[in-house]
């Protein structure tokens, strides 16, 4: 019964952060940006961040998509805000690692609420959907330091 109730709040808040998704609105200050397609289901998502004296300073993300892919970029923006690309890089392995059923230390503090999205693990289908914004951030980040 007990893991019946915990299932369900993790629904709740995945749906919450859909509804009601965090940092989802175009950042016209944005420094690094990247758009990521999901061709199996259609999801499409920018992500923006502002960088400032070496750390993300502010995230953003556009584009629409299943409720997976909303929440988990909802979570992603609020945890990569104050982090330095290298502990970003960190955090997209570790979620990456999370969605696929493996282990990830530390994952609560490294993850935050994102940490919810690991069930993603039973259903293959949804785990390009998880990821979807993890990687845009990552990619960005990514393709940023190759043009400086």
């Amino acid at each position: 019964m007990a893991l019946a109730r915990l299932n369900n709040l993790y629904r709740q808040v995945i749906m919450d952060h859909a509804k009601h998704p965090h940092n989802n609105h175009p950042l016209p200050q944005a420094d690094h940006e990247l758009e990521l397609r999901n061709p199996t289901c259609g999801d499409v998502l920018t992500v923006q961040m502002k960088m400032q004296d070496g750390k993300i300073a502010a995230a953003g993300y556009t584009g629409t998509g299943c409720t997976i892919s909303q929440a988990s970029a909802s979570m992603m923006t609020d945890q990569i805000i104050g982090k330095t690309p290298a502990e970003v890089e960190k955090m997209v392995l570790g979620f990456s690692d999370l969605v696929m059923g493996k282990e990830v230390p530390d994952q609560a503090k490294l993850l935050g609420d994102a940490v919810i999205l690991q069930s993603v693990a039973q259903f293959p289908a949804r785990i390009k959907c998880a990821t979807l914004a993890w990687k845009a951030a990552y990619q960005a980040l990514e393709e940023s330091e190759r043009n400086d």
